[in-house]
């Protein structure tokens, strides 16, 4: 039987958890070994890259981190968990201008530090955050340096606004949210979430749970398998003889300078003589080609 191997792209639906959805893919893909790129809350939809096999590895070094989320908060109250799920901390009926809004959400563009929400999957102490949360403690986190590369303003009604957003790896929207309703004085609470990016795939590449239930039953679940090299596409590529692959594949020391390559190249994606995808690799002080993650096992 041929491995299960490469990314599947799910679009989550709500009231699911990630973990749940990674259960259901891997019953459907008879395989234990399968990871996700990114939590999402359950109340929060859109794309969730599944990683079954050696693609797992592929994870923490994604080139593309950045997510882009469609976000619509209510204003006017706050909750203990920055969502609309929580219990209401706070009410207002002092809400700002239209305009004060506007100003007020665009100011949040750019570099800063955003403190991660208690229900969050954060670890302090090694202990997750939400779990404390779930015990009425609270503890102090530190806080994180995020970029928030774009927000674009959709509408902004009496007591809502909806808006796009691009940004790093680690922001929380729902905190985001949370301090757009802090500085406009009235709070406000994330209402609902969509991701329409996670690694550089788009919610139009993604398919339902329903749409996998069905592929499966048909035997063709495997056909929406993307190969893992594709999130490293756009990245210099070096392709070895069959004598310098298994040189690689066992960690033999090669100079890198013999292929043309340097420590300004960065990662580069490494195929054998067969064009196969071997793994990523880059140029260390030394000048020797080093394997930061290999996708390949040497056989025979």
């Amino acid at each position: 039987m041929e491995k299960f191997e490469g990314i599947i792209l799910i679009d989550k639906p709500e009231d699911y958890t990630s973990f749940d959805v990674v259960a259901r893919l891997r019953g459907m893909a008879k395989t234990k070994k399968v990871g996700h790129s990114g939590t999402l809350d359950p109340m929060a939809t859109g794309v969730l890259p599944l990683f079954f096999g050696r693609a797992v590895k592929a994870v923490d070094i994604l080139p593309v981190q950045d997510k882009k989320y469609r976000a619509v908060a209510k204003l006017g109250i706050t909750t203990d968990t920055q969502d609309i799920m929580g219990k209401i901390l706070t009410e207002s009926n002092k809400l700002p201008s239209k305009d004060e809004i506007i100003e007020i959400i665009n100011s949040f563009v750019g570099k800063q530090n955003q403190l991660p929400p208690m229900y969050s999957a954060v670890q302090v102490d090694g202990r997750r955050l939400y779990d404390l949360a779930r015990q009425g403690i609270e503890v102090e986190r530190e806080t994180r340096e995020i970029v928030i590369h774009s927000i674009d303003i959709l509408s902004v009604e009496k007591d809502e606004f909806t808006i796009d957003v691009c940004c790093s790896k680690g922001s929380y929207i729902r905190t985001l949210c949370h301090d757009i309703g802090e500085k406009l004085g009235c709070g406000a609470a994330l209402s609902k979430l969509r991701r329409t990016m996670a690694g550089g795939f788009e919610i139009a590449d993604c398919i339902t749970l329903d749409e996998a239930q069905k592929l499966t039953q048909e035997g063709k679940l495997h056909e929406r398998l993307i190969p893992v090299e594709r999130v490293f596409a756009h990245l210099p590529n070096l392709t070895l003889e069959e004598k310098d692959s298994r040189h690689y594949l066992n960690g033999v020391k090669m100079t890198a300078k013999r292929f043309g390559v340097n420590s300004s190249t960065g990662d580069i994606a490494v195929y054998n003589h067969k064009n196969e995808f071997m793994g990523i690799s880059y140029v260390n002080e030394k000048g020797f080609l080093v394997s930061k993650k290999q996708f390949m096992i040497l056989e025979g």
